[in-house]
């Protein structure tokens, strides 16, 4: 029996010494037949493209196909990105029967692919399984979901203990498993998906630029009969947040709110995705009364709900390109 052909695609905007790095961990745990990899640079403009490349090249990466370093001519965000790395394929055109997704800022441990992988061969019906996440200190970082709904969306912005278990079965964040465990959706930082899965219900949908893009595709994988899980024992180091400025940032930029409805229209319709708005005002009000009570300030963003209200505003009134 042939080896299981595996395509490992690393997205780099802007920080190709750290995709270096990655590229130099998931290599080290990809030596196997049947493997390689493909560093997709999403229209950095900054070098980054040809730094990678002649990197790649003086490292001998690029011998056999093992390696290749391509350029999207344009910057579509994460989904997009990975698509262009997906719509690649191997080296000889064959399909992949894998595909790994890992970020430009995590770092796998020895035996972290390969241990998505086997339990995929074991598991023929699931579609997609992440790893265990945890930051350079060791902190872990919560990478196991729910899908969203309007109960989750009221009880995330509330963030009070009693509607927290009230809501408990509602809760979008889980308590991370100790074992091999089904999950609604993973994060897309270590995430390893079927090619037959991705050929049946297509790749990730490009309307998201950034955020619920990994969320869609679980969903879309669940509606068709596909298994995603999360695997504990698959671990990677995940500095967070580099190329996309995220932990700097002082207002939540307008393509997080798209991404967000976008993600509730399209799935549940507008009627719901009105619904959950409302009901994460509602659960923001609720944190923010409680926030003034305790003399504490509130734990969103600068302007967070005044933003979430203001993008509403825009879409409801004006024509939508969203899904019905």
């Amino acid at each position: 029996m042939l080896p299981p052909r595996l395509l490992c695609i690393l997205l780099n905007f802007r920080t190709p010494e750290m995709t270096l790095r990655a590229a130099e961990a998931a290599l080290a745990d990809m030596e196997m037949d049947g493997a390689e990899m493909v560093i997709v640079d999403n229209a950095s403009g900054d070098g980054s493209f040809e730094r990678l490349r002649d990197a790649a090249r003086a490292r001998c990466w690029l011998a056999n196909g093992r390696v290749r370093v391509i350029a999207s001519p344009v910057n579509g965000g994460f989904g997009a990105g990975n698509n262009v790395g997906i719509r690649a394929r191997m080296s000889d055109g064959a399909e992949p029967d894998f595909v790994y997704i890992l970020n430009s800022d995590a770092f796998p441990d020895r035996g972290c692919i390969k241990t998505l992988l086997a339990h995929m061969q074991r598991h023929a019906r699931c579609g997609m399984a992440g790893s265990h996440v945890r930051g350079e200190d060791g902190v872990s970082h919560c990478t196991a979901f729910r899908f969203p709904s309007i109960a989750g969306e009221f009880e995330g912005a509330a963030r009070i203990g009693v509607i927290s278990r009230l809501l408990r079965g509602s809760i979008v964040p889980l308590p991370l498993p100790s074992q091999a465990t089904r999950v609604d959706w993973t994060a897309g930082a270590s995430l390893m998906l079927r090619g037959e899965m991705l050929r049946e219900i297509g790749l990730f949908d490009e309307t998201f630029f950034l955020y619920f893009e990994e969320t869609d595709l679980c969903l879309r994988a669940a509606r068709s009969g596909w298994e995603c899980w999360y695997l504990p024992q698959s671990r990677v180091v995940h500095i967070g947040s580099v190329s996309t400025g995220m932990k700097t940032w002082e207002r939540m930029p307008q393509y997080w709110f798209d991404s967000r409805r976008h993600f509730f229209v399209k799935n549940h319709g507008r009627a719901y995705a009105f619904a959950a708005l409302v009901a994460h005002v509602a659960g923001g009000g609720v944190h923010r009364l409680r926030s003034a009570l305790g003399r504490r300030r509130p734990q969103d963003p600068p302007g967070y709900l005044r933003d979430l209200l203001a993008h509403a505003a825009t879409r409801y009134t004006t024509p939508s390109e969203d899904h019905p």
